[in-house]
């Protein structure tokens, strides 16, 4: 092949989240001598306080476009403008990130001539029949399906019925450094005492990732751990429904909604340890970037968490059954510091040794290589 190998990634939008870090990562780590990135968002350009990855690519002088649909009743839409955007670029490898750009990208795609090699994306065991019987309908036209880790790929060809000698496996990686670098956020800012230390959730709130749940338990919990606040990073749909729960449970002067922030890195650092009360989970990337900084994590018992964390998996998960697990697992680890401080220390030698950015990007690099010399 004469030049680089296009590759058209194309995600549903480019807020900050799991998947468009990793998308992101990927594109500004890629050999610029072998590859030639371009990113597709189907939505609109993230608004100005949510653009930092956007920033990032163009910084990298990675091409932008975005498709500007953001509802699923507009998918034709969405298909055509695409496809119209892959015709200009002539892309050898189209690549998709999550639910709606896998069905978007894969048929725009498809469409093209030359057709380019397709790559779809999994990174959760979503449990929606709907939405796995339209994503085993669209991987039977694509060529791989990278999924974050081998319990997800476990449900892809089980319960997902996607044919096996298409998946791969590739585990999210992170810049290792960025976290334990951090300098610590001020949680005074977010209306925590001064004298309190922090239990802190990252991630969307919505119903995949239990914060209903967790917040039923923290009566019980912060009663008994009065040196401790709680602190929720994300924004989403269920974010009103959850601050009315609070108001319910008389909990508001001890959990505190912060929204969605950017410095989630600096949040970390100012952290005692990371809860995770997730009902379903890929590999999330909090809980990697939690061990990276250095912290303990308690979460909810998913096989992508259990691969993250290895063997001190069972001192630091729970099912999502056992509240009285779940409350004695945070009790005793921000009870007894140097006992958290030393499973900090493994978690964060445990990423470093098997979740580096460069490794994933490396995989990646092969994985793109391998489909155009087969």
């Amino acid at each position: 092949m004469n030049g680089p190998i296009r590759i058209a990634f194309v995600i549903t939008e480019l807020e900050v989240g799991g998947a468009e870090r990793c998308l992101v990562n990927v594109a500004t780590g890629l050999d610029r001598e072998r590859f030639d990135p371009i990113v597709y968002s189907l939505d609109s350009r993230p608004a100005c306080d949510r653009e930092s990855l956007v920033l990032r690519l163009e910084q990298a002088s990675v091409p932008v476009r975005f498709i500007g649909v953001s509802s699923s009743w507009q998918v034709l839409s969405a298909i055509r403008r695409l496809g119209r955007l892959l015709a200009e670029q002539q892309p050898h490898i189209v690549q998709t990130f999550l639910f709606h750009a896998n069905v978007v990208g894969t048929l725009a795609g498809v469409r093209r001539r030359p057709r380019p090699c397709i790559i779809n994306g999994v990174r959760v065991a979503d449990p929606s029949r709907r939405r796995q019987r339209l994503e085993r309908w669209v991987s039977r036209r694509a060529e791989r399906i990278v999924c974050v880790s081998r319990s997800v790929a476990d449900f892809c060809s089980g319960q997902g019925r996607m044919p096996r000698e298409k998946l791969v496996v590739i585990p999210n990686g992170i810049n290792l450094d960025q976290y334990p670098a951090a300098s610590a956020a001020d949680m005074t800012q977010f209306g925590v005492p001064a004298d309190r230390q922090v239990v802190v959730f990252v991630g969307r709130l919505h119903a995949q990732k239990g914060v209903d749940w967790l917040l039923r338990v923290a009566p019980r919990l912060l009663t008994q751990l009065p040196t401790h606040d709680l602190l929720l990073v994300g924004d989403g749909p269920d974010r009103k429904t959850l601050q009315d729960l609070v108001g319910t449970l008389g909990i508001a002067d001890r959990v505190h909604f912060a929204g969605w922030r950017p410095d989630v890195p600096q949040i970390l650092a100012a952290s005692s340890m990371l809860v995770l009360p997730s009902r379903w989970e890929g590999m999330p990337n909090v809980v990697l970037e939690a061990m990276a900084t250095g912290l303990p994590v308690v979460s909810t018992r998913s096989a992508g968490v259990e691969e993250l964390l290895g063997p001190l998996a069972d001192c630091q998960t729970v099912t999502i059954d056992d509240a009285d697990g779940f409350v004695a697992t945070v009790l005793d680890l921000a009870q007894d510091p140097s006992k958290a401080q030393e499973i900090g220390r493994q978690n964060s030698r445990r990423a470093a040794e098997h979740f580096s950015l460069a490794a994933m990007i490396a995989a990646y690099e092969q994985l793109y290589e391998s489909l155009l010399t087969a």
